[in-house]
């Protein structure tokens, strides 16, 4: 699934870089389309969130479990998670998707990160 467009209550995931610069990717889309803010690597911003993709696997999996929390926090709104970190970052749906895993139901995760979650019986 490609995001476009986003309805009422929806946000942008995207991977982002440590300084938050949002000049490629998904980034530059939330930047462009959806209110990401320049040099703001992590969070809610305008209708899109960030996490940090490019600062290791430990920084991503940490702020994917802010990111779940804060979903979990807001049932009002549904997340549109982009194939975070697979991209400029270079990791693989087998590496990152399991960050992922026990998404509230207001959490849409990309048929790839699923494919992988379910074949480790996660889902």
């Amino acid at each position: 699934m490609r995001i476009q467009t986003l309805r009422p209550g929806e946000v942008f995931v995207f991977g982002a870089n440590s300084a938050g610069a949002h000049a490629g990717g998904a980034a530059r889309f939330a930047h462009d389309r959806f209110g990401a803010v320049w040099g703001q690597s992590e969070g809610l911003q305008g209708r899109s969130y960030a996490i940090d993709t490019m600062s290791g696997l430990a920084v991503f999996e940490q702020q994917a479990g802010r990111f779940l929390a804060f979903a979990a926090e807001h049932p009002e709104l549904r997340f549109l998670v982009t194939e975070v970190g697979c991209g400029i970052a270079g990791y693989s749906p087998d590496e990152v998707a399991g960050f992922f895993r026990g998404a509230p139901e207001n959490v849409v995760l990309p048929e790839s990160f699923l494919a992988v979650l379910r074949s480790a019986g996660a889902v």
